[in-house]
């Protein structure tokens, strides 16, 4: 039983690093501050989980501490990467439109109409 713990967290700590891997490509490759969120948050979440939760398969005794670990980055991640959305929105930085450029901002009217109230 300890054996096969300890394949499954080999595997996923091998999982977790590809993600992060990618995650960090994604933020290398990504043309604005939108996407690059998009890409750092999904990678590193999925990664940083996949990489803790096979650390604490390997060392059982660690389980719950990492299990907590977890637990943290699916909280503070999506709400980290939405206050960086929103002050990057807020400062007025511009999304990368590749042809077309339209003005896609269903957002706009939702911040005038709490900046008026």
């Amino acid at each position: 039983m300890n054996q096969i713990l300890e394949i499954l967290g080999l595997i996923l700590i091998i999982i977790g690093s590809i993600f992060l891997f990618l995650g960090a490509l994604g933020i290398y490759r990504m043309p604005d501050v939108y996407n690059r969120l998009q890409a750092g948050t999904k990678a590193t979440t999925l990664g940083g989980m996949s990489l803790i939760i096979g650390v604490g398969l390997i060392q059982p005794d660690w389980f719950w501490k990492s299990l907590i670990l977890v637990i943290f980055i699916a909280l503070s991640n999506p709400i980290s990467s939405h206050a960086l959305a929103r002050s990057a929105y807020k400062s007025k930085i511009k999304p990368f439109f590749k042809g077309k450029e339209e003005d896609l901002d269903a957002y706009k009217e939702v911040v005038e109409r709490n900046e008026n109230n």
